[in-house]
């Protein structure tokens, strides 16, 4: 997946001004597909010079003015091609599991020590998953189309960080004993 098709995503929800954009993108789409602000704001940039999205210079008062951003149909057809094409599984790179690979050259007190950061790490964002869940899915027969597809996605971080909590401590069961 590039960049370009998680902004094409994000956008399709609702048009925003950049900034809004990564404000959010920080609270959904970031949760799985990691950008920094300057990193979108460029691929913003190069979809608006593709004609797959379009800008509206908004001025504000008192402040400097801002372009909304809105999927046009060529944007809308690129997402949607992007999404019939079959995926791949992406392939997991994760600092932890090579540090766990070569373990055997620290003490076991170091990688359970890290083990147990990854643990609280993983903890915090499974509360921050299950409070969204909470706050805008309380009822599942409620859901709108784009809720329904939201929450699968929502689930999906949950079960992942609960498996994760479940393999740190089985990891550190076995180190510490």
């Amino acid at each position: 997946m590039a960049l370009s098709h998680a902004i094409l995503a994000a956008l399709n929800d609702c048009p925003c001004s950049g900034y809004d954009l990564a404000k959010r993108f920080d609270g959904s789409v970031g949760f799985f597909w990691n950008a920094t602000h300057q990193q979108i704001y460029r691929e913003l940039t190069k979809l608006e010079e593709h004609s797959q999205i379009d800008a509206r210079l908004v001025e504000q008062e008192h402040r400097p003015d801002k372009k909304i951003y809105t999927l046009t149909s060529k944007g809308e057809e690129t997402l949607r091609n992007w999404i019939e094409t079959p995926s791949t599984v992406s392939p997991l790179k994760d600092d932890l599991l090579v540090k766990i690979f070569a373990g055997m050259i620290v003490s076991p007190q170091t990688i359970v020590a890290e083990l147990k950061q990854h643990r609280i790490q993983h903890l915090e964002s499974l509360h921050t998953y299950e409070a969204i869940s909470s706050h805008y899915f309380p009822d599942r027969s409620q859901l709108t189309d784009i809720g329904r597809y939201q929450y699968i996605t929502l689930r999906q971080g949950i079960r992942l960080e609960t498996e994760w909590l479940a393999w740190c401590d089985e990891s550190i069961d076995l180190l510490e004993s």
